[in-house]
């Protein structure tokens, strides 16, 4: 049997990786890009859990069995479907016991050849947390700016242009405000949040720098390391302006025009108004905002948000940071992203090709 180590795993140029443990425990925390075959439904786990507790391990081993029998040809199938000439298949689940071993045992009877994650998932996560606060780049360049001024989409578009980011709304699922699950899921854990952060360090592992937006420390569920915010709050700033009608038309088309129809939406935003509302001590914005509620007004909704609820707590938040701060004025995200480009270019900070080539020629 062919055993690889957790610090082996990413080393591996196509690895397929196949998580064989039930939906509940891989909806809690996975590999990002793992494909999960379950050996036993979230049901199934449970009556065997219940017998290994109740009646010892061979009752439960047997049971298992009895279980799993049937199943083997359709997991070998589903499996034989995932893999290619080019590609390692990997097999783990929880801590590297008897599931993976099982399945990697009878991959091999059908003549696939795989190996066993030693460790399995509590391996990997151990392994992670213990990496991540050595992998940070030196400088963070911070991208401040108030709701609405489309910090992510400056991101992405500078991602693009092959500058080094860390999009943490996207890794914690959230968007990081009251609204932030509009359109998404509940948000991430913090096992998901770090496994992607990790992945997204391996990513830009290359850069000196990075690029991350400001973020408090919680995004949704996930919460960031000491680490990140300290690198955050000692980086360099970037603070963009944008004009508030512009900030009103890009908010519209990220959390209004593509849901608004949904049957769950207007109930979605209520409870959202209702929480605004108990932080709001002004009667005549509260009764404004009940009104655009109540219309159906969702433009005004935001304007008004944004001058008397989210604008107001920006600036105190801005307060913690204590790096120099350099202002940019642009009309909308791709004009943003050309002019924060031109001023990282007279930092001295480049895209990671150019980075690699300017490393090169000083050498």
């Amino acid at each position: 049997m062919k055993e690889m180590a957790v610090e082996d795993l990413f080393t591996i140029k196509n690895p397929v990786i196949i998580d064989i443990r039930s939906p509940i425990e891989f909806n809690d925390g996975a590999i990002p890009g793992a494909i999960n075959v379950p050996l036993f439904t979230n049901e199934e786990r449970q009556i065997i859990g219940t017998i290994y507790k109740q009646e010892g391990s061979a009752v439960a081993k047997w049971k298992a069995m009895e279980i799993v029998s049937p199943k083997i040809p359709e997991l070998l199938q589903t499996i034989k479907k995932c893999v290619s000439n080019d590609t390692e298949l990997i097999i783990h689940c929880w801590r590297g016991g008897m599931r993976s071993k099982a399945v990697v045992t009878f991959l091999e009877f059908a003549g696939i050849y795989s190996w066993r994650l030693v460790g399995g998932y509590k391996a990997y996560r151990h392994y992670i947390l213990e990496q991540l606060p050595t992998m940070l780049p030196n400088k963070a360049i911070v991208l401040h700016g108030l709701t609405g001024v489309g910090k992510t989409e400056v991101l992405k578009i500078l991602n693009k242009k092959g500058y080094p980011i860390l999009d943490l709304e996207e890794m914690a699922g959230h968007r990081g405000s009251i609204f932030g699950t509009i359109g998404l899921s509940d948000g991430h854990n913090q096992k998901t949040f770090d496994s992607l952060l990790f992945k997204g360090l391996r990513d830009i592992k290359d850069a000196d720098y990075f690029l991350v937006e400001a973020e408090s420390k919680r995004i949704g569920k996930a919460v960031q390391s000491e680490e990140l915010m300290d690198k955050k709050m000692e980086g360099i700033n970037i603070n963009l302006n944008t004009p508030i009608e512009q900030r009103v038309k890009h908010l519209v088309s990220e959390y209004v025009e593509p849901y608004q129809e949904e049957t769950w939406y207007f109930d979605k935003i209520s409870d959202g108004i209702e929480k605004v509302l108990r932080r709001i001590k002004d009667a005549d914005i509260k009764k404004s905002l009940i009104q655009t509620l109540t219309d159906r007004n969702y433009p005004e909704m935001i304007r008004i948000l944004l001058e008397h609820y989210y604008d107001p707590r920006y600036d105190h938040a801005k307060q913690e940071y204590e790096g120099e701060f350099f202002e940019i004025y642009a009309e909308h995200p791709m004009d943003a992203a050309d002019k924060i480009a031109e001023k990282l270019n007279q930092l001295s900070f480049y895209p990671i090709q150019e980075l690699n080539f300017h490393n090169r020629m000083i050498k």
